[in-house]
């Protein structure tokens, strides 16, 4: 499309297109106005989607509408003129050599798509109140010559060790994000629990809700009434006796907290997990006891590429794989 203004005005004087950017992938058309004619009101493009001027690849479309990459979005005459902006020139944060170099050690896959980390404990996976280092702060080490910043897919608990996803491009981004909302993802974590469930392997169905009142906003409870849907699939890998028991779990839903709280309501609480276990949760005799024992061990979803499947494995970091060494526990299988 030709992007000089009609002679005599800023406004065009006939029906125009314009292709959708690879760096638009999933945002909504409205804001996708708002970023191409800042100068064209809410209420004027409302006005031209009702009567079907503004189209997506020749059908009507609303404003809440997501556009995809190379689609083409007709622009009717009386559109405010406004160039095809430049690709945004993001600010780089400085990251430290030491920080770059901690979060590259991280990474065990890397495509033009996606990176992969296996993210250590005690590290956050974004910031907050009193939170100055976290794996967010630290993604423009993880540019490898990409001009768009990696961004978050899902996040991880702080104590919690394992797998995390990091886009690469913005539609990397939303193909993940559809996968974990469609549940095509399938997610293993392993936990070392105090005590046995009661069965080898079984169903938690127990939704989930945030404890009205509690300081911490992220506590959370078992609410028949008000909670989310909340499962998990739980087998139990090998035990030391009654004291401790190796699990797999699967969590078929994403609710905070989820494997913590199930597992503590089975009656036996993650190793290390004071805030759903109390100090049952603790066992004296083993050295790294008050450390939470939760890896993220094992992803498998659709590769964001479109093409085939993305599967990765995280060793477990050193706390977990001792104490599975103390017990003696078997891994095999799983």
């Amino acid at each position: 499309m030709s992007d000089s203004p009609a002679s005599g005005g800023s406004q065009q004087t006939k029906v125009q297109t314009r292709a959708v950017t690879d760096d638009e992938a999933g945002m909504r058309l409205d804001r996708w106005f708002q970023r191409h004619f800042p100068e064209l009101s809410h209420g004027a493009l409302q006005k031209l989607l009702r009567t079907g001027q503004v189209r997506i690849d020749g059908k009507r479309a609303e404003g809440k509408d997501r556009v995809e990459p190379g689609q083409s979005i007709r622009l009717p005459p009386g559109v405010t003129h406004t160039p095809a902006p430049k690709p945004r020139t993001e600010a780089k944060p400085t990251v430290s050599d030491r920080d770059a170099a901690e979060i590259q050690r991280m990474v065990i896959h890397r495509d033009d798509h996606v990176i992969v980390l296996n993210k250590p404990p005690g590290l956050a996976v974004q910031g907050g109140s009193g939170t100055e280092k976290h794996i967010d702060g630290m993604l423009d080490a993880l540019r490898f010559g990409f001009e768009q910043r990696p961004r978050l897919v899902h996040r991880l608990d702080k104590d919690t060790s394992g797998l995390l996803l990091i886009a690469r491009t913005a539609l990397a981004a939303k193909r993940l994000a559809e996968s974990f909302r469609d549940r095509e993802t399938e997610k293993l974590y392993w936990a070392i629990v105090v005590g046995v469930p009661p069965k080898k392997e079984g169903t938690i169905d127990l939704p989930l809700a945030k404890r009205p009142g509690a300081r911490d906003r992220e506590l959370m409870q078992v609410d028949e009434e008000n909670g989310q849907k909340a499962l998990t699939h739980f087998r139990e890998i090998d035990r030391a006796g009654r004291r401790a028991a190796l699990l797999a779990l699967w969590p078929r839903t994403g609710r905070t907290h989820q494997l913590r709280v199930h597992c503590a309501e089975m009656g036996c609480p993650i190793l290390g997990d004071r805030k759903y276990g109390g100090e049952e949760a603790l066992l004296a005799a083993v050295a790294e006891g008050r450390r939470l024992h939760l890896h993220a061990r094992r992803l498998s979803l659709p590769h964001p590429s479109g093409k085939g499947e993305l599967t990765a494995v995280a060793e477990l970091p050193p706390h977990f794989r001792r104490t599975v060494e103390a017990f003696g526990f078997s891994t095999d299988g799983v």
